[in-house]
């Protein structure tokens, strides 16, 4: 149900991180007016995510619910094309973060095929220098500089800078986005919750390292392309196929397709997704996330690794209890 959606969004994912969207979120769960011009849309489409967005996009960012309302209304027919021909393709760099720890293990160079990729920038894990608690690892002059806290058990021994090699790169996604088109980097932008002003300036940054060299991003769905574009990665390289928050928006039976074919590849699988969206992930959990909080589960190989925020920030180890996992 729509409004319930609605409502989980602002209790769960809102709540704390964004005044303004937990603020509209709570109020279209209760606009009947609102609910009906959703309820004409695509399943899909009816993401609290996508209509803040949209709007946004049309109308500027609102001051509260009212204005909203009125933005909504009086441009819904821009709001609802806007809706219908853009997605929710958020590209946080931060959350490499996350991936670094678990590319650095594998045997270098690597071949990074990402599923759901966006603009890319996901793509550019080399790119970046990281901060893990005072520790630095990655490219320490990049002028995108990501910091983690890590929570729970020390990440260990770290890799000097330069310890993730990538010889190759490419993404699939059914809507690339393209970091030398102004209109694409403008949608973006507007993905970027309104508070979020590090966030923003944390993509600029990102956008201008990714121009240097724009990663490769094929048109297409990723379970009828991923194993054409994996077999065009160089055999000398590791193959990983990465993703973060795209598999939520994939129905329950591609999820599983996707899931076989990644497994009959032969390769290394980075997953960055909610607890329940892989099941054979989520029961070899030790622990659960604290309720009330939306958290992702970082797995390399199926086997969950680490709990990490939704836009970067820190890493909560470990996610699994070795004594119970099989």
């Amino acid at each position: 149900m729509t409004a319930e959606e609605y409502r989980r969004f602002a209790a769960m994912e809102a709540r704390g991180r964004s005044p303004l969207y937990e603020q509209l979120a709570g109020g279209v769960a209760d606009d009947r007016e609102l609910l009906d011009l959703l309820a004409g849309l695509p399943p899909a489409k009816r993401q609290p995510n996508l209509l803040f967005a949209a709007t946004r996009h049309v109308a500027g960012t609102p001051s509260g619910y009212a204005e909203f309302r009125r933005s909504v209304l009086d441009h819904r027919e821009a709001v609802v094309a806007t809706m219908l021909a853009r997605r929710t393709q958020t590209n946080e760099p931060a959350r490499c973060a996350a991936l670094y720890p678990l590319l650095a293990s594998l045997p270098q160079p690597l071949a990074l095929l990402e599923v759901g990729a966006s603009a890319g920038l996901c793509l550019l894990p080399d790119r970046y220098g990281y901060d893990y608690d005072g520790s630095l690892a990655g490219d320490v002059g990049s002028p995108v500089r990501l910091r983690c806290r890590v929570e729970g058990e020390p990440l260990g021994e770290w890799p000097g800078p330069g310890a993730v090699t990538v010889a190759w790169r490419a993404g699939i996604d059914l809507n690339p986005l393209d970091v030398t088109d102004p209109d694409d980097v403008r949608w973006l932008r507007t993905l970027v919750w309104p508070e979020h002003r590090h966030r923003l300036d944390r993509l600029d940054a990102a956008i201008a390292v990714a121009r240097e060299d724009p990663p490769r991003i094929v048109r297409g769905d990723l379970n009828a392309r991923l194993g054409e574009v994996a077999a065009q990665a160089p055999p000398h390289a590791t193959l990983v196929v990465v993703h973060t928050a795209v598999l939520y928006y994939v129905p329950e039976d591609d999820r599983r397709a996707f899931v076989a074919q990644v497994e009959g590849l032969g390769c290394h699988w980075i997953s960055q997704e909610a607890p329940d969206v892989l099941p054979g992930i989520a029961a070899r959990l030790g622990r659960r996330p604290p309720e009330q909080t939306t958290v992702y589960v970082v797995a390399l190989d199926g086997r969950p690794a680490a709990f990490s925020a939704l836009h970067g920030g820190w890493l909560r180890r470990p996610a699994i209890d070795p004594a119970t996992d099989a």
